[in-house]
């Protein structure tokens, strides 16, 4: 019973090696593996450096924002760490949908409540 079992998970170990080096042949043909092959290990915007542990908080940014574009020499491509890479999309998409909003000059003032507008007589009052 035993020698079954042995070899069912050898068979079974056999496979999870042979699909681990398959997927890892494709992750390196992705344009994250040919990235990864190209630049350092390191944020390009906060210079956070990384190692085979973390390298899942490591992304590839495309700089033109046009995920289609990937060139082989990697010239749309950019790493950075997964906060960096969050703070450029979030900026990237105010610009793109409130750049109409700001560009209108508004006379109106920012703030029309003073929450210290009467703290003086507030102050004056306790005593």
């Amino acid at each position: 019973m035993t020698i079954k079992k042995n070899q069912l998970d050898r068979n079974k170990l056999d496979q999870i090696v042979t699909d681990a080096r398959r997927d890892q042949k494709l992750r390196e043909q992705s344009y994250r593996g040919q990235a990864l092959k190209l630049y350092p290990w390191v944020c390009g915007r906060c210079a956070r450096e990384f190692d085979h542990k973390n390298l899942a908080e490591l992304t590839v940014h495309h700089k033109n924002h046009n995920h289609d574009d990937n060139p082989s020499d990697g010239s749309n491509w950019e790493l950075l760490c997964i906060y960096c890479h969050d703070n450029e999309h979030s900026r990237y998409e105010e610009t793109r949908f409130d750049g109409s909003a700001t560009t209108e000059k508004s006379t109106a003032p920012a703030s029309t409540h003073n929450p210290f507008a009467d703290l003086k007589s507030l102050l004056n009052s306790k005593k």
